[in-house]
């Protein structure tokens, strides 16, 4: 019943859609290329369950800058290391604001985080404030010890249930969510709300909110009709009320009188003390705090866990590769009992593991959209203002002109290349660039290669018995993320050279 009135709302305003559409493009611009659409939908039914994968196959066809209609939204994409480059290099000024879309509006409370924001003051002041204060190498090396005492746990907790097999997906998430979620806010909270994993499934709620079709972002004028039938509505407040009401409690929890004063300032200690001193232009406030929150564990919790899986995934599935790792990292770092973060400088081969792994698996295929500032060009190609696009960095990383036999894992090609995350070489853009880029390189960046070497370190990972290297299942879902579809159950053998 409620797809039959969509349908009959859709042919009801389908002339008022085309005339709006056809004043918005107008005469005389030379629009990028497209795939024929339907009526009413555009190109939607063109988007699998795997944009980044459908995406990248029709610019194969439509070339390196593309245009679809998601409804009456036109989105523009590019799915190359030029076009990637003028827009978060060359054109980045005019490309860098947020669309004010109405899931990530109720996400970011209202545009006061950092990643849905539009470009202006407020952005670039909080923006600021991560870069020299939240995420900053200084403090990121103050967290040093949360990421030593819980990679110790994890290991420990392994070794226990060894020789049976492990669920290193769960394991994964649970660790990455109490060392963020002890870096934010203190402590793990123990018996409390979202405690035990909790946390990272009320993230992984709003992922999946963000990600699902929502009729406002594509039909503007009636899409919360849409929303409402299909559940969208009631679906994306539940999750957001879920991480709410943690955020909520953590900060009462921080403006408590009677809290012991802390050795060291956490996440919301030092956005609190902020708020006090109100030396921004802009007023923090409760919800800029919230949103800042979201970031950290959205950019966190959710793609970090996905790294170090599909990290994991990789070397199971490439045997030689996982003895030419450990081999290293057990010379280099001997019987001492555990790789600390300074030992990872020295381990060259292992972290050109962890790099092609952000090559094959990026934590964001497709960056999230962008919109222009100003009437611009791409390619010859006209792009009005108000106009949203994607980089599709699963395609830009597979690019067979920058890299050989691109969907193979060959970690050698970054000991002979050695090329950085940092967003200066746009064939690779693992974390973006420009004025996007992500804040949290160095923090994602220390909790990754800091479990996954302790894990190759203390462990020799055997595939469950019965079990082949062609059984592991490499199927993705995504959600902003590209998730393993499965769990990866691998066995773990302490290693005894790694006990002191």
């Amino acid at each position: 019943m409620a797809l039959l009135s969509i349908l009959f709302l859709f042919f009801l305003l389908l002339p008022l859609l085309l005339l709006k559409g056809k004043k918005k493009n107008g005469k005389g611009f030379k629009l990028p290329p497209s795939p024929p659409g339907l009526p009413i939908i555009g190109n939607l039914h063109q988007i699998g369950s795997l944009p980044h994968r459908s995406v990248a196959q029709l610019s194969k066809k439509y070339g390196q800058v593309m245009l679809l209609h998601f409804g009456i939204t036109p989105v523009v994409f590019v799915t190359t290391p030029e076009m990637a480059k003028e827009v978060l290099k060359n054109q980045d000024v005019n490309m860098c604001s947020r669309p004010l879309l109405q899931g990530p509006r109720k996400i970011s409370y209202n545009f006061k985080d950092i990643s849905f924001t539009p470009y202006g003051e407020w952005w670039r002041d909080i923006r600021k404030i991560c870069a020299l204060e939240l995420l900053c190498p200084k403090a990121v090396k103050s967290y040093l010890f949360v990421r030593e005492e819980e990679i110790a746990r994890m290991v420990d907790s392994i070794t226990k249930v060894s020789p049976a097999p492990v669920d290193l997906s769960e394991k994964l998430a649970s660790v990455i969510d109490k060392v963020i979620c002890r870096t934010a806010f203190g402590k793990i909270y123990e018996g409390r709300d979202l405690d035990n994993g909790k946390l990272s499934e009320a993230v992984r709620d709003v992922l999946v909110c963000l990600n699902n079709f929502s009729g406002e972002d594509f039909f503007p004028s009636f899409g919360w009709i849409i929303n409402m039938l299909t559940g969208h509505t009631a679906k994306v407040d539940r999750a957001l009320n879920n991480l709410n009401s943690f955020f909520e409690k953590a900060i009462v929890d921080h403006l408590d009188s009677n809290r012991p004063k802390p050795d060291r300032e956490d996440i919301i200690d030092v956005l609190l003390r902020l708020q006090r001193d109100q030396s921004s232009r802009v007023p923090i406030t409760k919800e800029h705090i919230k949103g800042v929150l979201k970031d950290v564990f959205l950019g966190s919790v959710d793609s970090g866990a996905l790294s170090m899986v599909w990290a994991m995934t990789e070397l199971a599935r490439n045997p030689r590769v996982m003895k030419k790792v450990q081999d290293e990292i057990r010379s280099h770092v001997g019987s001492k009992g555990k790789v600390d973060e300074s030992d990872i400088e020295s381990l060259h081969f292992f972290r050109a593991t962890l790099k092609e792994n952000l090559r094959l698996h990026p934590p964001s295929p497709l960056l999230f959209a962008r919109e222009t500032m100003s009437d611009c060009k791409l390619d010859g190609y006209d792009i009005p203002n108000k106009t949203r696009i994607h980089v599709d960095v699963f395609a830009v990383q597979r690019d067979p002109r920058y890299w050989k036999n691109p969907d193979e894992y060959i970690p050698e090609r970054f000991i002979e290349n050695p090329i950085d995350v940092n967003g200066k070489s746009y064939e690779y853009l693992p974390f973006s660039s420009g004025r996007r880029i992500c804040p949290g390189i160095t923090m994602g960046l220390a909790i990754v290669e800091s479990v996954v070497a302790n894990l190759l370190y203390s462990f020799d990972w055997k595939l469950p018995s019965g079990m082949t290297v062609e059984d592991i299942n490499m199927e993705e879902s995504f959600n902003l993320s590209i998730n393993k579809k499965t769990p990866l159950i691998l066995v773990p053998i302490p290693c005894e050279f790694s006990v002191a």
